[in-house]
């Protein structure tokens, strides 16, 4: 039997299909949040310029950052680099989830820069929308995901292609 390791999807990859045609053995294990950090959409996408989820601390407690907790084949692990941009973007670190079942530690993707003027792609910020639902984030969490302004990606096959994946097709 493979090694697995956790993952904390707090973007687009907690949508489960986004996520599974990237790393097929994504096992949910349970949701849970990152405390002292807030939720943004500032990291530069290097592809196409639009805001990308990003996780930023506070060092307040009363912040935190909701997500979903999964289990990979640790043989999967380098198609999870490359899909997130690790060393083009992001960096890789083990943070402290809390879930229902107590805390354990679990790698998730950080932006190495910020551009607060940046906003996502109506599509991209429906991944993360619909990925909240799915695993029942808390519906004041799923709110302020819903009214993050948003851009219309003008590209019509990368709109098409991501809109395909959203809707099952």
């Amino acid at each position: 039997m493979s090694e697995r390791f956790g993952y904390f999807a707090y973007g687009s990859n907690m949508f489960s299909r986004r996520l599974r045609m990237r790393t097929p053995s994504a096992l949910v294990i349970s949701i849970g949040f990152v405390e002292g950090y807030r939720l943004s959409f500032d990291k530069p996408s290097r592809r196409d310029g639009s805001g990308k989820c990003n996780i930023r601390p506070t060092n307040s407690p009363a912040d935190r950052v909701y997500g979903v907790l999964f289990s990979i084949l640790r043989d999967e692990e380098p198609a999870l680099d490359k899909a997130e941009g690790l060393g083009k973007g992001y960096e890789k670190s083990q943070f402290k989830v809390t879930t229902s079942d107590g805390p354990c530690f679990a790698a998730a993707y950080v932006g190495e820069e910020a551009n607060p003027l940046l906003l996502p792609y109506d599509w991209y910020k429906e991944f993360v929308v619909r990925g909240a639902i799915e695993h029942k984030l808390p519906a004041s969490y799923v709110r302020r995901l819903q009214i993050i302004e948003v851009v219309t990606d003008l590209k019509d096959e990368r709109r098409r292609e991501n809109e395909a994946i959203l809707n099952g097709e």
